[in-house]
């Protein structure tokens, strides 16, 4: 089955506690396309500047990524985001953004892509996502990203988007901006009134919660012992999680909820380095191997 991700690609700069990464590659479209492709190949439609450096097309190529729908874009620059992790590395504050090549028109999809059957949506604005959403009038799950800029501005495009998706990924301050409820589990109900069929509401080092038309499922995150730079972690959650459902044709309720321990092993691999460090030497095996041990932790 094909799997196709939209979404952003930039150049990072990340101040943490255990150290600093100076404008190396991020973007939600990276991480979840690399995480994804740990389970199926991956089609990436996605636009950088002609700033971006030739190393990071290295990078893509370690991953069973298919970079026909990515444009590099003459006399535009790349989308930059600076941030500075806190202390606990559970907040960070983002101290500068330049959406450069992002606030353009948005890339084209390729014909060869357009017969995709498993559709993500990776965090962009609204508008965008729907006009991408709409070029795969064949896909089988449609699944989208969001974040509290576009609840807070584009709040009704938002609305009319989770009318035609069957899935959203959000977290759970995000969840409750949206629906205006302070417990996470009435916020997920809520949500699916609007028209998809699951939610994932990410809880960070608290794990996720599933609402899904046919039941409710949560699961803890992986108790990490190194967390290095968490940039990317629900990124690549959703890419991990997309990828298995898209390798098993399985989105019904008890698939997804295989799919999102699978995201979260993903994810608790990233957050070991910087950027794609730790997933450009990562091995299926492994994550394999951690979800034996997870399953483990959880019998009871």
């Amino acid at each position: 089955m094909s799997l196709i991700v939209t979404g952003s690609i930039g150049i990072d700069t990340v101040q943490a506690p255990t150290g600093n990464a100076d404008e190396v590659l991020g973007g939600s479209a990276i991480y979840f396309a690399a995480a994804a492709s740990f389970f199926c190949p991956v089609r990436l439609v996605a636009v950088v500047g002609e700033d971006c450096p030739d190393s990071f097309m290295e990078t893509f190529k370690q991953f069973n990524v298919d970079l026909e729908g990515l444009e590099k874009r003459a006399g535009s620059k790349t989308f930059r985001w600076v941030g500075k992790y806190h202390e606990n590395m559970n907040q960070r504050d983002t101290l500068e953004v330049q959406l450069n090549v992002l606030a353009e028109a948005a890339p084209p999809v390729p014909e060869s892509y357009k017969d995709s059957k498993y559709v993500f949506l990776a965090n962009t604005d609204p508008v965008n996502q729907m006009n991408l959403l709409k070029q795969f009038p064949t896909n089988e799950l449609a699944v989208a990203d969001t974040m509290d800029l576009w609840i807070e501005t584009q709040k009704d495009e938002l609305l009319a988007l989770l009318k035609e998706v069957d899935g959203l990924v959000l977290n759970d301050s995000e969840a409750q901006l949206l629906t205006g409820k302070s417990n996470i589990v009435e916020a997920a109900e809520e949500i699916i009134d609007l028209g998809p069929r699951f939610v994932v509401i990410k809880k960070g080092e608290h794990g996720a919660l599933l609402q899904h038309i046919d039941g409710r499922a949560a699961l803890p995150a992986y108790p990490a012992k190194k967390v290095v730079d968490p940039t990317g972690a629900g990124d690549s959650f959703a890419g991990g999680m997309m990828g298995y459902i898209t390798a098993t044709d399985d989105h019904s309720f008890a698939g997804i909820k295989k799919a999102i321990a699978y995201g979260t092993m993903v994810a608790s691999y990233n957050i070991e380095d910087f950027s794609l460090n730790r997933m450009s030497t990562l091995k299926r095996e492994e994550i394999d191997h951690r979800l034996d041990v997870f399953r483990q932790m959880l019998q009871f």
